[in-house]
């Protein structure tokens, strides 16, 4: 059986649902003032300034763990402090001394000073004076270009990466080498520009050998004084070359045998004294990774070797016939 049901106006009912009534119990809670918990905001506070002086600690511990640089390290020390006490001077409304840390580093190659570098782009962001603390690294091929104007151009585009952080240029002294016509010298004065439009976010390094810097700020002599930092980084004692090796062995999980450890010595003796500007850490790094490439050269001929001598370098894997090659 079917049932027909018709509708006025052949249209549906209009169906209407009661309004419902507003819950003032939940409309009085809602409509209450926000209170905001101060001793939450503050706890947050310190635990970033907390954060921020740990950090700080790893850095100097990372800094004082380094071997040799003793003037460097003091000096950074130095630089921390200053910055720490301008920083409470302001606070107590005092004159303060401004920030110029542009620096100039002179030492022969493999002396720290990239490393010096990145350590310090991470101390001044934490320490505020930066906001990023990022290095540029950059030489003079990625300064100067080509014609009138290209320089400008790639020099600002360096500047541009480098805000908030450091620019690290190696071998500074090239720019000026071309003479009044060089396009070094545009390289020069986009530099010393972008100093002073820059000064509250950018810190400038210039690095290089000793006597080539030396020479650059006196054919220069404008930028001594925007550079009131300038350090100079030592070669590194036979002493300290040798821990600098047995360091990076103990990184690497390898050891010297007593008798590995005596040809060591006598192989950066015998380096130093025929190269004397032959790289120091960076010299050593190059021996060390060559005598793991050729312990595991020897171990591969073996079958099974074991732990001991998976560890141990041999005296015959220092073994080097050409130093002009280390």
């Amino acid at each position: 059986m079917s049932i027909n049901i018709k509708f006025r106006n052949n249209l549906p009912p209009i169906i209407h649902r009661p309004t419902p009534v507003p819950d003032t119990e939940t409309n009085y809670f809602r409509n209450l003032p926000k209170v905001y918990n101060n001793n939450k905001e503050r706890s947050l506070h310190r635990n970033h300034d907390q954060d921020k002086e740990e950090n700080i600690k790893e850095i100097l511990k990372e800094l004082d763990e380094m071997i040799g640089l003793k003037t460097v390290k003091t000096l950074i020390h130095e630089l921390r402090a200053f910055v720490e006490i301008q920083k409470k001077r302001q606070q107590e409304n005092l004159a303060t001394e401004p920030l110029v840390l542009h620096m100039i580093f002179k030492g022969n190659p493999g002396s720290g000073k990239t490393t010096i570098a990145r350590l310090l782009g991470k101390l001044f962001k934490e320490l505020g004076v930066l906001e990023k603390g990022h290095v540029v690294e950059c030489e003079r091929a990625d300064l100067v270009g080509e014609y009138i104007g290209h320089t400008a151009s790639k020099t600002k585009d360096m500047v541009r990466k480098s805000l908030g952080g450091v620019l690290f240029i190696d071998e500074a002294y090239s720019l000026a080498r071309g003479g009044e016509k060089d396009f070094g010298k545009e390289a020069i004065d986009t530099l010393v520009k972008a100093m002073e439009d820059h000064k509250d976010n950018l810190i400038l390094i210039l690095a290089g050998y000793k006597l080539e810097m030396d020479r650059f700020i006196e054919t220069n002599p404008g930028l001594r004084s925007r550079f009131p930092i300038q350090i100079h980084f030592p070669d590194y004692t036979i002493e300290e070359l040798f821990a600098i090796g047995e360091l990076m062995l103990t990184k690497r999980e390898y050891v010297f045998t007593p008798e590995s450890r005596a040809a060591f010595r006598r192989l950066l003796e015998k380096t130093v004294a025929e190269h004397p500007y032959s790289g120091n850490a960076r010299m050593v790094r190059n021996i060390i990774e060559k005598a793991i490439r050729k312990q595991a050269v020897r171990l591969y001929r073996q079958t099974n070797p074991s732990r001991e001598e998976l560890i141990c370098i041999m005296e015959l894997d220092l073994e080097c016939d050409d130093l002009d090659h280390i």
